[in-house]
């Protein structure tokens, strides 16, 4: 079969590759170079503009790594060749949790701490050796070509260098993909998207450990914390770097002046975790911010009828969830499996496949995209409350059931609650099938009416916060 991959986003490296590997004649575009920069450190140099989240934090999930091992084992040995490091679940539990013994499964909650720019680089390097796939750099994607049909039938795309046939056209090209506007050109109905607020700005900057500075914690650490009046966290990355994020509610205008680098810093010093850090690194970027994203969930069939047939989705281009969760790439590097496997099974049965594509939306991307909405919009009227005097959140008692707020405040506390908040963020189960666990919810319960009286998390005061911005 012959396929175009329009974008060359992790999405897009991952779909090329294993369809490369199934046999497939694959031609691969994107408006950027698709050649791999000359090192890792090159490949971090290479910020562009129309994809601001490359340069912010990114981690491979235990879900991400899974599947990583399972279908591209030479990626990921490549990855931690390149620099990428192991953090295991004994690498995450908090000082406060009393029983640390290794549990059998335990291994299945590994992440690897990477800057996206170096899991790119890997991709990049993987694609060039990979026979199989015609990578074309500085080639946009304009429109589909189509077959009158009810529904049409996608026969390939228009490009900048001119036209394309193919059996098969994936859209790779993220976030702000065009396809609606493709598909309403070719006279096709519309995807089916829903939407739900974010509603964060991001302030990342990139830090490399000074040579024998004494570390607070792991190399790869990962630690985010929902302060009273914003988000920030750190990820350790690979060779000896880390990234540390600011996030505050996007329209709190006070956090503008994080583009500043002294801002920045100072900000940071107010959280004693982050303060803790600063002294061991040097930065070795300026500040790089990131807006206007929102929750989003795209269907290519509505009531369970292909808006066309002969065309398909990955990554951002169906779902786009909160970064601060860092679940694009598994959820791109699952869709891109799906797809692979399902071209097998309905080779050309065109409508099944397409129908069965959005069957796996609904199983494999559904349940996360739900779970972040839920957990932003919490999140939301918990800072418009504390700012602006917005109502606050809802608190009615929840007796079969808890929440992601729930988890995570019992989980530093309790070995099983600790490793149910781990099977949410490491995306090793459906999270509603976690919030309903008898033994969770009960565990979980018990632990937050113990801690009615426990000191609240230190954080900067609004004076303390106000002088530093």
């Amino acid at each position: 079969m012959r396929i175009i991959v329009v974008g060359a986003s992790a999405a897009g490296q991952f779909t090329a590759l294993l369809l490369a590997r199934a046999g497939h004649e694959v031609v691969l575009l994107d408006r950027d170079p698709v050649e791999p920069a000359s090192d890792i450190e090159a490949a971090a140099s290479e910020f562009r503009p129309a994809v601001p989240q490359f340069v912010q934090p990114h981690i491979v999930l235990p879900r991400c790594r899974l599947l990583l091992r399972q279908a591209l084992p030479d990626v990921y040995d490549a990855l931690l060749a390149a620099g990428a490091g192991e953090a295991t679940l004994a690498s995450a539990m908090p000082p406060t949790l009393s029983d640390r013994a290794s549990q059998v499964g335990d291994e299945e909650y590994t992440s690897v701490a990477t800057r996206r720019s170096t899991l790119d680089w890997v991709l990049r390097r993987a694609l060039a050796g990979q026979p199989g796939i015609q990578a074309q750099g500085g080639v946009r994607a304009t429109g589909l070509l189509t077959r009158p049909g009810s529904p049409p039938r996608v026969t390939g795309c228009a490009t900048t260098g001119g036209e394309l046939a193919a059996d098969l056209v994936v859209d790779a090209t993220g976030r702000r993909s065009a396809i609606d506007s493709w598909l309403q050109n070719a006279g096709a109905r519309g995807s089916r998207t829903v939407q739900a607020e974010c509603g964060l700005a991001y302030y990342s900057r990139h830090y490399r450990f000074r040579p024998g500075a004494a570390l607070p914690g792991p190399e790869t650490t990962r630690v985010v914390l929902s302060l009273s009046e914003f988000t920030t966290g750190i990820w350790g990355s690979d060779n000896r770097t880390m990234l540390l994020t600011i996030c505050p509610l996007a329209e709190d205008k006070r956090f503008r002046r994080l583009a500043d680098r002294s801002v920045f810093t100072a900000v940071a010093n107010t959280v004693p975790m982050l303060a803790r850090w600063l002294p061991a690194m040097d930065p070795i970027s300026g500040i790089y911010p990131m807006g206007g994203l929102r929750n989003s969930m795209r269907r290519l069939a509505v009531d369970g009828v292909p808006v066309a047939t002969g065309l398909a989705a990955v990554g951002d281009s169906v779902c786009t969830t909160n970064p601060t969760f860092g679940r694009g790439l598994a959820l791109a590097l699952q869709g891109a499996i799906d797809l692979a496997g399902l071209l097998d099974e309905y080779g050309e049965d065109e409508t099944g496949l397409a129908q069965a594509l959005d069957n796996l939306v609904t199983r494999n991307v559904e349940p996360f995209y739900l779970d972040q909405a839920a957990n932003d919009g919490r999140r939301l009227t918990e800072l418009r409350h504390t700012l602006f005097g917005a109502p606050a959140p809802e608190t009615t008692p929840l007796e079969d059931r808890v929440t992601f707020a729930a988890l995570r405040a019992a989980m530093p506390f309790d070995a099983i609650v600790f490793r149910a908040f781990w099977q949410v963020m490491g995306m090793l189960a459906k999270p509603d099938d976690v919030y309903t666990d008898p033994d969770v919810v009960a565990r979980t319960q018990h632990v937050l009416r113990s801690l009615d009286t426990a000191p609240a998390m230190t954080q900067p005061t609004r004076a303390q916060l106000e002088a530093a911005l």
